[in-house]
C-alpha cells in the first residue's frame, strides 16, 4: 500500500493537468481530461470523500437537477433520469457522482489525491505552473503546530474548481487576488438560476496564464449569480474546462475544434465552447 501511494506520489508530482476540488464540476473536468491517453490528471481534494456539494441536491434533497443540454453527458455515463421540459431529474444525485467517479477512477491516466490540500500555487515568471499541497489534517493544524512544511505538485495546467464562499471556498482565486495577480474577487450576486448556469460556462476560461477556473469559483471572480440546486452548468462548466487545458496542452479539443474527423463534437461542447452569451447556456 505505501509502497503505491509513494509511487502515485512520484509519478504526478510533474504532471499535465492538476485539478483541485473533486466536485461536480471537477469531476467532470478530470472525467473529459482523461479521455485522452496522452494527458496525466491529478486531482486534488481536501475531503476525505470526494463529490463537493453534488451528493444531494437542494436543501440536502436527494433529487438532482440538470437543465439541458447536459443531460447529454449523462446519456454518455449511462445514467437515467426523468425527462421535465428544460431539464431533467436524477433520482438521487449520488448516481451520478458515484457513476462519475467510478468510471473515472478506472482509467491509468488519473490519480485522485483525496485528504489532501492545496496550500498554495507555484508561480514561476508569472505563470502558475502547479500547487503547493499537504495533508488536510495538517493543513488544518497550522495554527496548533509549527514547522509543518508542505510539498510540490507542478503542472502545466492547473484547473481550480473550489467551489464559492465558505472557508474552502474559492481559495484558488482568492490566492490570486493575495499575490497581486488579479485585482478583485467580488464574490457572487444574488440567486438568479438561469443567468448563473449561462454565465459559469460562458465566463469559464483561463483567468492567469496556467491556471483555469471553473465551476461555481467563476461567480466569486466574476461576481455572477448564485445558482442554487441545479448541476447542470457545472457539467458543462467542466467539461469546457478540460478543453481549455487541452487546448493549451497543444491536444485536440472542443474550442479550436481540433478534433479529429472520426471524433464527433457532443452538442453541449458546442455550446459550453461558444464564447456568445446567448449560445453559452448550460
Amino acid at each position: 500500500m505505501t509502497r503505491r501511494y509513494m509511487t502515485d506520489m512520484i509519478t504526478y508530482a510533474d504532471t499535465d493537468v492538476v485539478v483541485v476540488g473533486a466536485g461536480s464540476a471537477g469531476l467532470s473536468c478530470a472525467y473529459e481530461l482523461s479521455k485522452n491517453p496522452n494527458v496525466n490528471v491529478a486531482i486534488i481534494e481536501q475531503s476525505v470523500s470526494p463529490g463537493g456539494g453534488a451528493w444531494l441536491g437542494g436543501q440536502l434533497f436527494s433529487a438532482m437537477v440538470v437543465r439541458k443540454p447536459a443531460h447529454k453527458f449523462l446519456d454518455e455515463l449511462r445514467i437515467q433520469y426523468d425527462e421535465q421540459d428544460d431539464y431533467v431529474v436524477i433520482k438521487h444525485a449520488a448516481l451520478f457522482t458515484s457513476t462519475i467517479m467510478s468510471k473515472l477512477l478506472a482509467r491509468p491516466n488519473v490519480k485522485l489525491f483525496n485528504a489532501v490540500a492545496a496550500e498554495d500555487l507555484v508561480v514561476k515568471e508569472g505563470r502558475v505552473g502547479g500547487v503547493v499541497t499537504n495533508w488536510a489534517l495538517v493543513s488544518m493544524n497550522h495554527d496548533s503546530q509549527s514547522c509543518m512544511d508542505p510539498n510540490v505538485m507542478e503542472a502545466k495546467v492547473v484547473v481550480s474548481s473550489c467551489g464559492h464562499d465558505g472557508p474552502f471556498g474559492a481559495t484558488g482565486v482568492k490566492r490570486l487576488k493575495e499575490i497581486g495577480m488579479i485585482d478583485s474577487v467580488p464574490g457572487m450576486k444574488a440567486l438568479d438560476m438561469n443567468a448563473a448556469e449561462d454565465a459559469i460556462v460562458r465566463l469559464t476560461r483561463e483567468v492567469v496564464p496556467g491556471m483555469i477556473v471553473t465551476g461555481m469559483e467563476v461567480a466569486e471572480i466574476d461576481g455572477a449569480p448564485r445558482m442554487g440546486p441545479t448541476f447542470g452548468a457545472m457539467m458543462i462548466s467542466g467539461q469546457k474546462a478540460a478543453h481549455l487545458a487541452l487546448k493549451a496542452l497543444g491536444q485536440p479539443n472542443a474550442i479550436d475544434g481540433t478534433f479529429s474527423e472520426t471524433e464527433s463534437l457532443r452538442p453541449e461542447l458546442v455550446l459550453a465552447a461558444a464564447e456568445s452569451a446567448e449560445t453559452a447556456d448550460a
